[in-house]
């Protein structure tokens, strides 16, 4: 009697052992693809354990997950890889062993992965991350000049003038500044680039409105039209940060911007509260000393998650991470973004109303470049009913970019751009 419920138990231990394996179930598989690189995760309810290998000719990523059920959710991600997608070319997803699911990654060329997993935060659960990058990273000021070189052959430019010759911004219909006995003569004609900063994407959605629009989609279209726009402007060229749908972080967003020689900086953003009726825009800059009111600590503090929301892969050194401000240049480098801040602020206060009549100034991981001018612009509240419609109108986008456009053509009037060393960047 003994030994047959022994034999009883044994059994049911070697039914019950499949499920066990299988118990992690994944709950959502995302995939965002960019040319910077293409991100993919899968979300469950409790951390998954994983090993991740390389395989040649073909090129291929293989990620073991274990004790991870195939449902409907992890094979959806075989129809997510798009024919547009840089890096990967198709993936497939088996049972490779029990107790043991395998993704299967085919690629289009030979890449750098990196695999990791995060924390649950907000909305999101215990997420494993694979981050696909070219094995040599795009280049964004090559990717600059090669957009002049396109922009003037359509035009039917017959010889295109380097990206460093191209004259000084025409800027007729403004006061000229006032001249000044120390004027340098490290002025240059040359094209004044502004790196455009569409807040949040992929992973981050930013803020919510009460009608389901996410802060992602707005930011990213206001900073479309203001590239446009500044594109027209003879003499000065847009950079957008993100040009998708997809999550960088925030020190990535301040390293793209140095990369091309950025003049200026603006982080466009729509404001959130947790009453509706709070309203209006905002312009920031950032401060050495403390936020200049708590509501602009609050707002930079909800902004600084961005990195926790989006997910960052915390292995990977953070060449700012040491430094609060990052040089002696900071203090004259934020004079300059106040000033462009006024301009801009003025010339948004023209189209909405004004959450504060004065430009505030907080510690906005985004604007801690040593030398560029750096601003954030809230547009207005998607909180807000009233605002988050203004927010999907295009007509009102438009009107939003060519008011920070036109902040932005004040402050060059007033402030020459310098032929300037850039601060060194960390290795």
């Amino acid at each position: 009697m003994l030994e047959r419920a022994t034999r009883l138990v044994l059994i049911a231990t070697l039914l019950w052992l499949p499920s066990a394996w299988a118990e992690i179930t994944i709950n959502s598989a995302r995939v965002w693809p960019a040319q910077d690189y293409t991100r993919l995760t899968l979300e469950s309810k409790q951390a998954i354990r994983y090993n991740l290998f390389t395989i040649k000719n073909p090129e291929r990523l293989v990620i073991d997950l274990e004790d991870v059920a195939i449902n409907a959710s992890l094979n959806e991600l075989v129809n997510k890889i798009g024919n547009d997608d840089p890096y990967i070319k198709s993936v497939r997803v088996g049972r490779f062993k029990p107790g043991v699911v395998r993704l299967v990654l085919d690629l289009k060329s030979e890449v750098k992965p990196q695999l990791f997993s995060l924390k649950p935060v907000g909305e999101y659960g215990h997420r494993l991350v694979l981050d696909v990058y070219p094995l040599v990273a795009i280049d964004p000021l090559m990717a600059l000049a090669q957009q002049g070189e396109s922009k003037l052959a359509t035009s039917g430019a017959t010889a295109p003038p380097p990206v460093a010759l191209r004259p000084s911004v025409e800027l007729s219909d403004l006061p000229a500044p006032k001249a000044t006995p120390s004027a340098r003569p490290e002025l240059s004609n040359r094209v004044l680039i502004v790196a455009i900063d569409a807040g949040h994407g992929g992973e981050d959605p930013g803020a919510h409105g009460h009608r389901g629009t996410n802060e992602k989609h707005v930011t990213l279209s206001i900073a479309r039209k203001l590239k446009a726009q500044i594109d027209e402007v003879a003499g000065m060229r847009g950079v957008l940060v993100r040009d998708g749908d997809y999550f960088i972080p925030l020190v990535g967003r301040v390293e793209k911007a140095r990369k091309v020689n950025a003049d200026l900086f603006v982080s466009i953003h729509a404001d959130a509260f947790v009453k509706p009726h709070a309203r209006g825009s905002s312009v920031f800059a950032l401060s050495e000393r403390g936020a200049t009111s708590a509501s602009a600590r609050w707002l930079a503090k909800k902004e600084n998650e961005a990195d926790l929301i989006g997910g960052v892969n915390l292995a990977i050194k953070d060449p700012y991470l040491a430094r609060t401000l990052l040089d002696l240049s900071q203090t004259a480098t934020i004079n300059d973004s106040l000033k462009l801040a006024k301009h801009v602020l003025k010339e948004v206060g023209h189209i909405n109303t004004l959450h504060r009549g004065h430009v505030e100034q907080a510690g906005f991981a985004v604007l801690k470049s040593p030398d560029i001018p750096s601003i954030l612009v809230e547009t207005a509240f998607i909180s807000n009913p009233d605002e988050e419609q203004r927010l999907k109108d295009e007509d009102y986008q438009d009107e939003m970019a060519r008011a920070i456009l036109g902040g932005i053509k004040r402050y060059f009037a007033a402030n020459p751009a310098l032929s300037k060393q850039r601060v060194a960047q960390n290795p």
